[in-house]
């Protein structure tokens, strides 16, 4: 097949959605397929490929990036056109972040209840906002595409939050490669990088991998942490990833945990620093499938993440994982912790989530995705993308949506005021984040 990849940055050191696309370009290029791939950017790495890129030139707005990406994507007619969660021209829209409505009204579980009314008020006011609530509407408008969600979580927020009709929705997991993510190949890591960190024998070090801290509840782990300095036993905590590390220090340090906090940065391969675990926690307050919770399942770690981890669907309670129901509990998260302090009950959980995650291999989650190809090319007769009917149906929608995002003259009071709320960069206080009572 003629394959079309649409994603902004095809660069696999950046977060889930590109590692997971990097994966599967390679293994449909094993497969013998031709795979093109659309995007802003595309790595020194990933050019190395034997890939056709197609750059997109535009400015930054994402409804612009969306529609440079059809006026590229039109001519070649290609069997299937894949979106990563990008634009809407496509047979297979597959939004990797999720739904941006769920995730954004996730995100005000941050702020203190006083604040969540206003900043909600900006959401629905400020221009950039409405400008995504157009691009999310012509996202998941009835192209006579397949919107892929990746856990049964997501399919609920799209139906939800964007009316996607059910039989227009496939669920497919993520899977992982678990003959690089395995056991075996940590063994040869785990000493070495143990050295590099500083950890004795007896240090449980716990790991978490994350880009957006906030969003990943590493804020809720590290008061946990503080609640097990009376625990008995040494506890490490490594975060590899995020941003702004700096001011997360600082944090750190009001917290008198600079000793137990090691902050790795961005790193090229995370497979060291699950050689290096005793365990993964991942407090999450919004994931549609968490690559790296399985990453670190099929290396045998175990595991605790929360409820709205999409990806706690594969595995169950007190078996094979340890969830959490409110991820900004500290208290609870540093109870599920606790169990882990025990060598049995570590040993225990992480074989299960070992075992559990054999059944969502990585090539097992491409087969499911190619099955959904031939789904799609069975339907239209093995007509190429592109057909008339489907740009007729886009173009009928274009105009109306654009012109509610234009405005003229200064803003109204409303987007003003809505706009000084933004503006604030609001910082909650230790008290609002738990580090005082």
């Amino acid at each position: 097949m003629r394959i079309g990849l649409v994603l902004e940055q095809f660069d696999p050191a950046r977060g889930g959605r590109e590692q997971w696309t990097w994966s599967f370009t390679q293994r449909l290029l094993e497969l013998g397929h031709e795979v093109h791939v659309v995007a802003r950017n595309c790595s020194s790495k990933a050019l190395r490929l034997p890939i056709v890129y197609h750059p997109i030139r535009c400015d930054a707005s994402p409804i612009a990036f969306a529609d440079e990406v059809k006026t590229v994507l039109e001519p070649l007619s290609l069997d299937i056109v894949h979106d990563m969660g990008m634009g809407w021209y496509c047979d297979v829209f597959h939004p990797h972040g999720g739904s941006m409505a769920s995730c954004t009204e996730r995100k005000l579980l941050f702020l203190p209840a006083w604040l969540r009314g206003l900043k909600g008020m900006a959401n629905r006011i400020l221009p950039r906002h409405r400008t995504f609530q157009t691009l999310m509407r012509r996202q998941y408008a009835d192209h006579g595409q397949i919107v892929l969600a990746l856990s049964r979580t997501s399919a609920t927020d799209f139906r939800r939050f964007h009316g996607v009709a059910t039989e227009r929705i496939r669920i497919v997991y993520n899977g992982v490669d678990t003959e690089r993510f395995s056991p075996q190949q940590c063994r040869s890591h785990r000493e070495t990088m143990r050295y590099r960190l500083g950890l004795s024998p007896d240090t449980l070090m716990v790991l978490v991998v994350a880009h957006n801290f906030r969003l990943k509840g590493v804020a809720t782990l590290l008061r946990a942490m503080r609640r097990l300095r009376t625990a008995g036993r040494e506890v490490r905590l490594v975060i590899v990833g995020g941003k702004h590390i700096d001011s997360w220090r600082r944090y750190v340090a009001r917290l008198g945990l600079s000793g137990q906090v090691t902050f790795a940065g961005r790193v090229d391969d995370p497979l060291p620093y699950y050689a290096a675990a005793d365990c993964y926690v991942h407090p999450t307050y919004y994931d549609p499938c968490s690559l790296v919770v399985l990453e670190a399942a099929a290396c045998g770690l175990p595991l605790i993440t929360s409820r709205y981890n999409g990806a706690s669907e594969m595995f169950s309670d007190g078996e094979d994982v340890l969830l959490v129901n409110d991820p900004a509990d500290d208290a609870e998260l540093a109870s599920a912790m606790r169990i882990l302090l025990d060598d049995s009950a570590r040993q225990r959980l992480g074989k299960a989530a070992r075992a559990t995650i054999l059944q969502h291999s990585f090539h097992r989650n491409v087969d499911q995705i190619l099955n959904i190809y031939r789904e799609i090319l069975d339907q239209r007769g093995g007509l190429p993308h592109g057909y008339s009917i489907l740009n007729t149906r886009i173009h009928g929608s274009h105009g109306a949506a654009d012109a509610s995002t234009k405005t003229v003259g200064k803003p109204a009071p409303q987007v003003a005021l809505a706009q000084a709320l933004e503006s604030l960069s609001y910082q909650p206080t230790d008290r609002e984040l738990g580090v005082l009572p």
